[in-house]
C-alpha cells in the first residue's frame, strides 16, 4: 500500500556533519544538502564519505515524500513528525523545492516507512 505521501526510502545512509576548512571540499562535493547557521555549516553526506574523513555521528535513512508539496503548505511536516514521534522515532525534516525529506535513525528507517505508508489522506486532499 502506498499512501498519498508516496514515501520512498533511498538505499543510502546519511550523516549530518560540520564543515571546516580541512574537509569542506570533500564534503561539499558529496553533500545532498547544506545549511548555514551562526555556529557553522552543516552538510548531509553519505556515511562512507564521513567515515573516510574520520567523522562520526548518528546515521540516518532518508525517506522522500514523493507527493509534490508546496513550500507554503500548512501541516505536512507536523503530520509526518507527529506520526513518527508517536512511535518514538526521531525525525529531521528537510524541505526542498519539490519534495520533503525525513531523515530517520537508520535502524528504524523501514519501520518509519511502514508508518508513513499507512497515513490516511487528509480531508482537504482526498
Amino acid at each position: 500500500m502506498t499512501s498519498w505521501l508516496k514515501p520512498k526510502l533511498d538505499g543510502q545512509t546519511w550523516r549530518f556533519v560540520l564543515l571546516d576548512s580541512a574537509n569542506a571540499a570533500d564534503l561539499l562535493g558529496a553533500a545532498i544538502g547544506t545549511f548555514r547557521e551562526d555556529e557553522g555549516v552543516t552538510a548531509i553526506v553519505p556515511v562512507d564519505v564521513a567515515d573516510k574523513l574520520g567523522i562520526g555521528g548518528p546515521d540516518f535513512g532518508r525517506i522522500s515524500l514523493m507527493v509534490h508539496s508546496d513550500l507554503e503548505e500548512v501541516g505536512l511536516t507536523a503530520k509526518v513528525a507527529t506520526e513518527l514521534a508517536e512511535a518514538g522515532i526521531a525525525c529531521n525534516m528537510v524541505a526542498a523545492f519539490y519534495h520533503d525529506h525525513a531523515f530517520i535513525p537508520a535502524a528504524r528507517a523501514h519501520e518509519a516507512l511502514d508508518l508513513l505508508e499507512r497515513l490516511e489522506v487528509p480531508p482537504d486532499q482526498g
